[in-house]
């Protein structure tokens, strides 16, 4: 069993920044592919970003240039940078870890972005 908790959310104007962290602790034998999703109000769960094991990333194209995922390996730990924000970057953001064949989700963590 993998738990992952994510912390650094928060409420900032348009065109600040946040540093979201996902720490994930447990039984890992293995972490391959990580990655950040949001959900805002009222909308389904959207991908934000991935990276895998090796560094590779993909960001969806609305976050693209504003927001970097990266990770560190030896501590299970990945973060998401977020700058530029803007108010419709406001959701619940959910880390997400493959391990082996299966898949585990944090509890979320709140972005509000103000106008």
């Amino acid at each position: 069993q993998v738990q992952l908790v994510e912390s650094g959310g928060g409420l900032v104007q348009a065109g600040g920044s946040l540093r979201l962290s996902c720490a994930a602790s447990g039984r890992i034998l293995i972490i391959n592919t990580m990655g950040w999703y949001r959900q805002a109000p009222g909308k389904q769960r959207e991908l934000v970003a991935t990276i895998t094991s090796g560094g590779n990333t993909n960001y969806a194209d609305s976050v693209k240039a504003r927001f970097t995922i990266s990770r560190d390996n030896a501590h299970n730990t990945m973060y998401l940078q977020l700058n530029s924000l803007k108010p419709e970057d406001t959701a619940v953001y959910y880390c997400n870890v493959l391990s082996g064949v299966f898949t585990y989700w944090g509890q979320g963590t709140q972005v509000t972005v103000s106008s």
